[in-house]
């Protein structure tokens, strides 16, 4: 055993309100909502816990918050229903497992483990990963526990802005919420967990980066931890998540380095977005090329941090 000290960070996503729309009510209830998920993860790393269990923790707890875009805070395909993408990794041996385009279990993170830890597969899609899910006996929930005013709001405006031909305003708020958490344990295994309810109207049966291995979910012992937030087509189209445990363990980058320079390089082509990591030395990266992100973190000082622009 390690004496490595735990590290814990995770991101309610990179589409956040607006300045101009935040209110300082809104700013407390996502810093709460970040803190109490960052405690949930961070009392099992404390009590000697796994980085995997701290992942799946801190997910859960996201998920259960409406403010955030998974589980049940989850928005509207342009069929009015909700679909949902999760995956988790583990940084000992690769080990992965994620759903795509589920409805039902309460949380999709749980889920995507089941994949990892009692199926074949890595990742299930659709009908048969709900069929699966309920043969795992996880919890269940009705359209009434997922639905949120706020989601279905947004879906009737960005509707509408399409029916009238407006100029797409490229709110990230619209394009992008997930939540993800990455985390490195006292025994020094990374992990990480992503989860999401994809893009407002988007296409019923879209899936983005968060479920796809290497693009929005990443975790190896040697390199880093990696969950990514943002424009999920750009991300898997540059294989972000494996492209900076690629530019550590083959060019011999730090994490900071190449998240960073990730990041940087999908703005120009339109990739807005970002991403939370940390690497095997408990070094932590938060880079986001948009407005803001959603995050929390705690690193070997101890410090509790939250912050959103």
């Amino acid at each position: 055993m390690t004496d490595t000290t735990p590290v814990l960070a995770l991101h309610g996503g990179a589409g956040t309100l607006r300045r101009k729309a935040m209110t300082p009510e809104r700013e407390a209830g996502y810093h709460a909502g970040l803190r109490a998920a960052l405690e949930a993860g961070r009392v099992i790393l404390l009590d000697g816990g796994t980085a995997l269990d701290a992942v799946t923790a801190s997910v859960m707890a996201l998920e259960d918050d409406p403010l955030f875009n998974a589980g049940r805070g989850a928005v509207y395909t342009t069929d009015r229903e909700q679909e949902m993408d999760a995956a988790i990794m583990d940084g000992r041996d690769r080990n992965a497992g994620a759903v795509a385009g589920i409805f039902g279990p309460r949380h999709p993170v749980l889920a995507a483990r089941a994949v990892m830890e009692k199926s074949e597969h890595v990742l299930l899609a659709g009908e048969g990963a709900n069929r699966f899910c309920r043969e795992m006996g996880l919890a269940w929930k009705d359209a009434s526990w997922f639905f949120t005013e706020a989601r279905l709001a947004a879906l009737d405006a960005e509707l509408e802005r399409r029916r009238k031909g407006l100029t797409d305003d490229h709110d990230p708020a619209r394009k992008h919420g997930t939540v993800g958490a990455v985390a490195l344990d006292r025994f020094g295994n990374l992990a990480a967990a992503t989860s999401t309810g994809g893009m407002t109207a988007k296409t019923p049966g879209r899936i983005g980066d968060s479920p796809v291995i290497g693009a929005g979910t990443w975790a190896d012992n040697r390199t880093c931890a990696v969950s990514a937030t943002g424009h999920g087509e750009f991300f898997i189209r540059w294989a972000v998540a494996h492209e900076i445990d690629a530019r550590m363990r083959l060019a011999g980058q730090s994490l900071e380095r190449a998240a960073e320079s990730v990041v940087a390089e999908l703005a120009p082509a339109g990739g807005s977005g970002g991403l939370i990591a940390v690497d095997a030395h408990g070094n932590i990266a938060l880079p986001f090329n948009c407005e803001g992100m959603y995050r929390a973190w705690i690193g070997q000082d101890g410090i509790v941090q939250s912050a959103i622009y």
